[in-house]
């Protein structure tokens, strides 16, 4: 459960941080949007150091299933563009990849 928290809070930092930089040259922003986006990113990549692995790859490669999810809840609440089936269906197959990756047992 630490590690599916540390995911969703490090998915969060990420989304928001990347979101920042792309208010500022998309939406036509304040360049003052970098400053949190910059810190954001800086906690994104804190936050995932604290993930219960015994490798980083093995870490970032399961995150990358929670990002995904994320992001489409991202595009849903925040951006206000509902998901379609097929979003759903990738986020899921996603979802289940880093699921394999995380719990699989290791001998």
């Amino acid at each position: 459960m630490a590690s599916f928290a540390a995911y969703a809070a490090a998915a969060l930092a990420e989304i928001g941080g990347c979101f920042a930089f792309w208010s500022w040259l998309r939406l036509d922003r304040s360049p003052w949007w970098l400053v949190p986006g910059m810190g954001s990113l800086a906690f994104f990549a804190y936050v995932l150091t604290l993930v219960d692995s015994d490798a980083a790859g093995r870490a970032y490669a399961a995150y990358g299933g929670v990002y995904i999810v994320t992001a489409i809840l991202w595009l849903w609440l925040v951006e206000h563009h509902q998901p379609d089936r097929w979003d759903i269906v990738g986020g899921l197959i996603c979802l289940a990849g880093a699921g394999v990756i995380l719990f699989a047992p290791r001998g």
